[in-house]
């Protein structure tokens, strides 16, 4: 299997990771007797994003290297998806593996310590909440920012197809602002983004499996060998 094939099915399999995620992160109100089972499948929930994130990122990997070119929009596109990745990783971090302990906290105080010691797990769960959204907007920030600069150079460079580049720079503008502008990052808006910006991972993780190209294996192969 070629690099580029093995590029595109990283990015296919990282965008359908994540959007599995989006579609059964649980939220809503929950009552003390389904905290237990709320906090198990948000600790599973977000084990698969971050699985789903570092397959994505092996694929963005891959992407930058055949989009490589003397603009250098790939290697911006890489770092800000590296910064982008980091970010979201610490929001399921959060979401996934704090907030499930925190929410078991509040239930045992409520129970056994009177209302005040409840009352403060409740104000650590909204601050793990508030970190959560703040990271969250990050990545939906950055990562859209990062998928501009591969359209960018997609659209300069000609390669892949320019309807990604095109689509990659519309959905790009319309998330920065659409953040910036007060999107809320709960399971519908960043689910919203990450539906976005997974239909251009998912379309250009085709592109690069259709391409035909030498693995890296084959190049090397094809070195002059020594005497």
């Amino acid at each position: 299997m070629t690099d580029n094939r093995k590029s595109g099915l990283a990015l296919i399999a990282g965008s359908l990771g994540m959007i599995v995620t989006m579609a059964v992160h649980p939220h809503g109100a929950v009552a003390a007797a389904q905290v237990e089972s709320m906090a198990r499948n948000l600790t599973i929930v977000h084990s698969l994003a971050l699985a789903s994130l570092m397959v994505l990122f092996l694929g963005a990997l891959g992407l930058s290297q055949r989009l490589k070119s003397a603009d250098r929009f790939d290697k911006i596109g890489l770092v800000l998806f590296a910064f982008a990745s980091i970010a979201v990783m610490n929001a399921a971090v959060m979401d996934g593996l704090v907030a499930p302990n925190v929410m078991r906290r509040i239930v045992e105080a409520s129970a056994s310590a009177g209302v005040g010691t409840g009352e403060s797990w409740r104000v650590a769960f909204r601050y793990n909440f508030e970190v959560n959204q703040g990271f969250a907007r990050l990545y939906a920030i950055t990562s859209s920012i990062a998928i501009i600069f591969w359209s960018l150079s997609i659209w300069r460079n000609r390669t892949l197809a320019r309807g990604l580049a095109i689509y990659g720079c519309v959905i790009g503008v319309a998330s920065v602002i659409a953040v910036t502008a007060g999107l809320g990052m709960d399971v519908h808006g960043f689910g919203a983004v990450v539906l976005g910006q997974a239909i251009w991972f998912v379309t250009a993780g085709v592109l690069l499996r259709r391409e035909a190209e030498k693995s890296y294996a084959q190049s090397r192969s094809e070195l002059p060998q020594p005497l």
